[in-house]
């Protein structure tokens, strides 16, 4: 948890922590295939983003942390899922530290107090009851979905005690040696994420080491009043846009190959050339769209003024129509990369593998668009979408 970065605000923070992102970046390429064997990021590579200020992107600044602006956080991870998507999943939850700002600053003190490189991971489905004790709550049960639990530092998981939290799971932080990661990420895409499930069997979590999700933060800076769980879905859906750019990138500097059959290359026939364009207007226009409503609400936060329930909901709909359309646009290069992208080596492969994962999640799927929907047309959307 140590610091290993001057403050990029300065013009040698700034040049280390550049050249720190690109050393992860080799690492990532280097090492991607060990992601996917090992079915996790390992903790030495965890280490290189830290290096990186992956983990203190959404730390306070009164704990030393950068509490980067949404979009050069998500420039980050777009950038690292060009390269591997599973490491820009873990990457993602460097925004995490976001969730924990609704702990009490005794509580965040502590644990920053070796430094803001700080890992967190959470597994917080399906929410579990727990029981209350003495300044406290026993915690004993399963929890799903973990990403990058085994280079976490702390690690959080979902409870309820009878109190009404608006739907919001109340999530209690606990250590790594209070937890056991059962080693059951069996799947077809995002293989290096390491979600695997987390036991905890009778754990005592301090009220102070509990939060609500989503929940009041502590600290008064501009990152803290863009909206939480909106940014939670953000930072996946970002991921599925470095991996069409990855993809696409791939077809169009497969332009020039020859065919098995002795056929035109793929550039010299108009399909293929459409289809490409198709893919990048598509890719770009929806890129744009995601960025342009990312700007706009921290502009909004930044100011001093609260995001608006139209502002947060035009977020979550930009995420889920990004996590669709690049999906779709990987399924286009993979068509076009022809019976090559069947091959386990093709990078083809891998990106559809990949790609389909994001828009599978709960933040993400098709009922976003109702909810946005609703918003537009001044009703109601479904509980919980705002």
């Amino acid at each position: 948890m140590t610091q290993t970065l001057d403050s990029p605000t300065t013009a040698e923070g700034r040049s280390q922590a550049g050249a720190a992102f690109d050393r992860l970046l080799e690492t990532v390429r280097e090492r991607r295939a060990e992601f996917e064997e090992k079915r996790h990021v390992p903790r030495d590579v965890i280490a290189e983003f830290k290096k990186a200020g992956i983990y203190r992107a959404g730390v306070p600044k009164c704990f030393g942390g950068d509490a980067l602006p949404p979009a050069e956080f998500l420039h980050l991870v777009e950038r690292i899922s060009v390269v591997d998507g599973s490491a820009g999943w873990v990457a993602s939850f460097g925004s995490s530290a976001v969730y924990l700002t609704a702990l009490p600053l005794e509580t965040q003190a502590l644990l920053y107090s070796d430094g803001p490189d700080v890992a967190f991971a959470g597994g917080l489905f399906p929410v579990q009851p727990a029981q209350r004790v003495e300044n406290g709550y026993h915690v004993s049960g399963r929890w799903r979905f973990a990403s990058g639990c085994k280079g976490a530092d702390v690690l959080g998981v979902g409870i309820k005690s009878g109190a009404d939290h608006s739907g919001r799971p109340l999530t209690a932080v606990l250590r790594p040696d209070q937890v056991e990661i059962t080693d059951n990420w069996d799947v077809i895409g995002m293989r290096g994420t390491g979600s695997h499930d987390l036991v905890v069997d009778g754990a005592v979590v301090p009220e102070e080491w509990t939060f609500v999700r989503g929940g009041e933060p502590a600290v008064d800076e501009p990152l803290y009043r863009y909206p939480t769980v909106p940014y939670a879905a953000q930072v996946l859906a970002v991921v599925g846009l470095g991996v069409a750019r990855a993809a696409l990138d791939h077809v169009i500097a497969q332009g020039g190959r020859s065919g098995y059959t002795g056929a035109p290359k793929p550039a010299e026939r108009a399909t293929y050339r459409i289809a490409v364009a198709q893919a990048e207007a598509q890719l770009r226009s929806v890129r744009a769209f995601f960025y342009e409503a990312t700007e706009e609400v921290w502009a909004t936060v930044e100011a001093g003024d609260p995001a608006t329930p139209e502002q947060a909901s035009l977020l979550r709909l930009a995420s889920a129509h990004l996590a669709r359309t690049t999906f779709e646009v990987v399924r286009a290069a993979y068509q076009l990369g022809g019976i090559g992208a069947i091959a386990d080596g093709s990078p083809l492969q891998r990106h559809l593998r990949d790609a389909s994962v994001v828009p599978q999640h709960a933040f993400l799927q098709e009922g976003m668009y109702d909810g946005a929907g609703a918003v537009l047309m001044g009703v109601q959307p479904f509980p919980g979408y705002l």
